[in-house]
């Protein structure tokens, strides 16, 4: 039997800050980490009682995940979180990478690239040790700071306000997907490459890699969620 949104988000009510923006990071974060999941319906008055807050601000925040793509209003029938698809998957990886691949190219013709690539050796280094920790929790958290940092080193005001929304929805696909932890050591080891490419100042070997890089990961996430949901649908009465 599915969870209405109130039995999953265990908040604490809500004070002070402006209303509808704190109701509207609760929620987003609520469905970017998975707490609330694809096609869970959102009901008005439980979320509102949980939060302590009336349903004005609440709608405004309904509203806004709406044009963010998250959730689906549909009239007389309620509010869901929307659902995804192996197709928005695929789109959604396959825009990941262009908007990566600009980023590199932007910081290897860049006049001095050395800091980027300091920072983002750091975060490899860090990567390495929680490899050695068996962390998986950890990696991904590393990983989500590696290319949000490749991002924004792009200098590209436009290019970040986007891979906002795409690298949310990113981590809302990695929160739902049953994960295994795998080789940490190569995951690490592939972020090496891809900022020793980026060092050596070889556009289109970096290129190469971080489009096989992510290209990889969305079609081996695709692949799964196709095999999930089937597995869902068998199992439904």
């Amino acid at each position: 039997m599915q969870k209405n949104a109130s039995t999953v988000l265990g908040l604490a009510q809500i004070h002070n800050k402006s209303l509808r923006e704190h109701v509207l990071d609760t929620l987003r974060a609520a469905i970017v980490n998975g707490e609330l999941k694809p096609g869970q319906t959102l009901i008005e008055a439980d979320l509102a009682a949980e939060l302590g807050v009336s349903r004005a601000p609440l709608r405004e925040a309904i509203n806004i995940l709406s044009s963010d793509g998250l959730v689906e209003i549909m009239p007389y029938r309620g509010t869901t979180v929307k659902k995804l698809t192996r197709k928005d998957i695929e789109e959604l990886f396959a825009i990941r990478s262009m908007m990566e691949v600009f980023a590199i190219r932007h910081i290897i013709l860049s006049e001095s690239p050395a800091e980027v690539i300091n920072a983002m050796r750091e975060v490899c280094v860090a990567m390495q040790t929680a490899a050695d920790d068996g962390d998986l929790s950890a990696i991904n958290l590393l990983d989500r700071h590696f290319h949000d940092t490749l991002v924004a080193s792009s200098g590209n005001d436009l290019l970040l306000m986007l891979w906002g929304t795409v690298s949310m929805r990113v981590r809302q696909v990695m929160s739902l997907r049953n994960r295994k932890k795998g080789d940490l050591h190569s995951i690490a080891r592939n972020h090496h490459t891809i900022v020793d490419l980026i060092a050596g100042r070889d556009v289109e070997a970096a290129v190469q890699e971080i489009t096989q890089h992510i290209g990889i990961s969305g079609d081996v996430i695709a692949e799964a969620w196709e095999a999930q949901n089937a597995i869902t649908m068998e199992k439904a009465p």
